[in-house]
């Protein structure tokens, strides 16, 4: 099975407006889908950086003396690219969320097709694991992680039957999660609800939010005037995240107005939505909810 087949990669690459002798980064390398077709257009002085914290994806490395896999999180970008003496980059493609590959490694924990134990980590240095987030959060921690990162209405519910159930046994796997929960699993909505469930405890796992804002925030130092950002996101908190920094520069609230009522922010954005086609989607179901924003470095 290939190890992740990359979401919109014409779309993603062709975002970056890639230049032969630019510096470019991919935080999030995974396979290297998004880096080997940026590679196929860089000249002899191009430089190309990745990211990528799962020590499965490091095993990926590309033979290219003009390719650098840091094996870190992007949540620290600025940091290890001046280690490697780059102050300043051209372009920087994210493709968050999950890989194929950590999806379909039932012990990984990542998908509800497997029994497994509780994980969730993308990297194995993570000191949280799901079964952490399931056995050692209170009742409002939970109901938090639900309510706020799986967009659930029953939260509550969900959090109360949990810390009921661990305090007669610890919860381990998969299934007896699943088996705790079956009340809130109907048979024609299990699949959408524990995707739900999923995707909060593995944002909790993992501080994707954290991670993501921590990372947008460094993108103004570090991209050179004209520089490109192509970010694909999968879920809406990701998605208002990005659409709300290219627009403001910020996360919350509205940048401040000059006596002119012009607003200095660091970029303007390029094009609209990029969604995947249905033939895309077909041949590769993971990408349904992808969305592709691209933006550009003012000054």
């Amino acid at each position: 099975m290939e190890y992740h087949n990359p979401v919109l990669l014409k779309e993603t690459v062709d975002g970056l407006n890639i230049k032969e002798d630019g510096v470019y980064v991919d935080v999030t390398f995974g396979g290297g889908g998004h880096s080997k077709e940026i590679l196929k257009r860089l000249g002899a002085q191009g430089r190309l950086y990745a990211f990528d914290q799962d020590e499965d994806a490091q095993s990926n490395t590309l033979d290219d003396e003009r390719f650098v896999l840091i094996p870190e999180n992007f949540r620290f970008i600025k940091r290890f690219l001046r280690f490697h003496g780059i102050k300043k980059v051209d372009g920087i493609l994210g493709d968050f969320g999950v890989s194929s590959h950590q999806f379909d490694v039932a012990e990984r924990g990542f998908s509800t097709r497997f029994e497994a134990d509780l994980d969730m980590r993308m990297s194995q240095k993570n000191v949280i694991s799901a079964y952490d987030v399931v056995n050692d959060y209170g009742e409002q921690e939970l109901r938090q992680v639900f309510s706020v990162y799986g967009e659930l209405k029953n939260a509550h519910a969900l959090a109360r039957t949990i810390v009921k159930a661990r305090s007669d046994a610890k919860i381990k796997t998969s299934e007896e999660l699943k088996s705790v929960l079956r009340q809130f699993l109907p048979k024609h909505k299990e699949h959408k609800i524990l995707a739900q469930i999923y995707q909060a405890i593995r944002i909790e796992v993992n501080q994707e939010i954290q991670v993501l804002k921590e990372f947008l925030l460094q993108t103004p130092d570090l991209l050179d005037k004209g520089g490109r950002l192509s970010l694909i996101s999968y879920h809406s908190l990701e998605d208002r995240l990005v659409k709300r920094f290219i627009r403001s520069g910020m996360f919350e609230g509205e940048p401040e107005k000059d006596f002119f009522g012009n607003i200095d922010v660091p970029f303007k954005k390029v094009g609209g939505l990029i969604v995947p086609s249905e033939e895309e989607i077909k041949e590769n179901n993971r990408a349904r909810s992808a969305k592709l924003r691209i933006a550009e470095k003012i000054k």
